[in-house]
């Protein structure tokens, strides 16, 4: 019972990882799509809304295949090993979203706003004679 259990646990995280990289595929065409159809051709509007729609599937795609790892893990034996490697795979997929999320906000997720250092306007004014 048990191992059939495992046997279909192991089959749903391998879906779920096909899922995973499926996101992340369609989400390069969609992006293309929806860049081209938002606006007029290939400018520079064009290249960022495909970069924001490319990094947001891939975040979406790197967070399911993260939750198919933890899936495939459970079902095998627990040895030190495969809890180090499962711990290795989320950290790099985990500094992979974070980045990603930077790049594309500018800012990190627990920020409000836009750190960014902004030049203030110069509003000396002259003394006039």
């Amino acid at each position: 019972m048990i191992a059939t259990l495992a046997h279909y646990i192991d089959l749903i995280a391998k879906i779920v990882e096909v899922i995973g990289v499926l996101i992340m595929f369609f989400g390069l065409f969609f992006a293309f799509y929806r860049g081209i159809r938002l606006t007029s051709g290939f400018n520079h509007e064009t290249y960022i809304e495909i970069r924001q729609t490319v990094g947001k599937s891939i975040l979406l795609g790197l967070e399911v295949l993260i939750a198919a790892d933890i899936m495939a893990t459970v079902v095998t034996e627990p040895t030190l090993r495969s809890v180090l490697v499962l711990g290795f795979i989320v950290l790099i997929r985990t500094f992979l979203s974070l980045s990603l999320q930077v790049e594309l906000e500018g800012k990190f997720p627990w920020q409000k706003e836009n750190t960014v250092f902004k030049k203030e306007p110069h509003t000396a004014k002259v003394d006039e004679l």
